[in-house]
C-alpha cells in the first residue's frame, strides 16, 4: 500500500502574472486545491479572505514582496517563485520578510517536492536549509561560487534557523 501524499487536500494560493505559470503550478500540485490570481489586487483579496496551507508568490509583476508581508502576518508559509528577480538582494529580502523558501522558475519542477517539505515541516523556516541545498548549485552558477561567503546574511540566517 502506498503512503498517502502530504499534499492531499491542502489549499494553496499561487499569485503570478504569467498564466502559463499558474497552469503549471496547478498541474504540479494536482492533489491540492489551488487558488490562482494573476495580479496583486486579486491575490491580496484571496489572502485576506481565505486560509492557505502554502502561498506561492511571484516577485515581479504582482508586488510579491507586499503579498509576502500579508501572508506572513496571516501565518501562511510563503514560497517565492521568480524568474527575473533571482538576485542575492531578492533572496535576502525574501528571507528578511519571512518567506519559507525561494525557488527560481528555472527549477519549477522542484516545486512539488518543496511544497511537500514545507507542509511536512509545518511551514517552519527550517526548510530554507533543505531548499538552499537544492538551489545552491543554481545560485553558485548564477551568482558565483563564493556568493554565500560574500552574502554574510546567509550564514547568519542559517545559524539562526538551526536554533529555532
Amino acid at each position: 500500500m502506498s503512503e498517502e501524499s502530504s499534499l492531499k487536500g491542502k489549499v494553496v494560493l499561487v499569485v503570478d502574472d504569467e498564466p502559463d505559470i499558474l497552469t503549471v503550478v496547478e498541474e504540479l500540485l494536482d492533489e491540492c486545491k489551488v487558488d490562482k490570481a494573476k495580479d496583486y489586487e486579486s491575490g491580496l483579496q484571496l489572502l485576506l479572505n481565505n486560509t492557505y496551507d502554502v502561498v506561492i508568490l511571484d516577485i515581479m509583476g504582482v508586488d510579491g514582496f507586499e503579498l509576502l508581508r500579508n501572508a506572513v502576518v496571516r501565518d501562511f508559509p510563503a514560497i517565492m517563485l521568480t524568474a527575473h528577480a533571482v538576485t542575492p538582494e531578492a533572496l535576502k529580502k525574501s528571507i528578511e520578510l519571512g518567506a519559507v523558501s525561494f525557488l527560481p522558475k528555472d527549477m519549477i519542477t522542484e516545486l512539488k517536492d518543496l511544497v511537500e517539505d514545507v507542509v511536512r515541516g509545518g511551514g517552519k523556516r527550517l526548510w530554507w536549509l533543505k531548499s538552499l541545498e537544492k538551489t545552491g548549485p543554481y545560485f553558485n552558477e548564477r551568482f558565483g561560487a563564493d556568493w554565500k561567503e560574500k552574502e554574510t546574511y546567509i550564514k547568519d540566517f542559517e545559524e539562526s534557523i538551526k536554533k529555532e
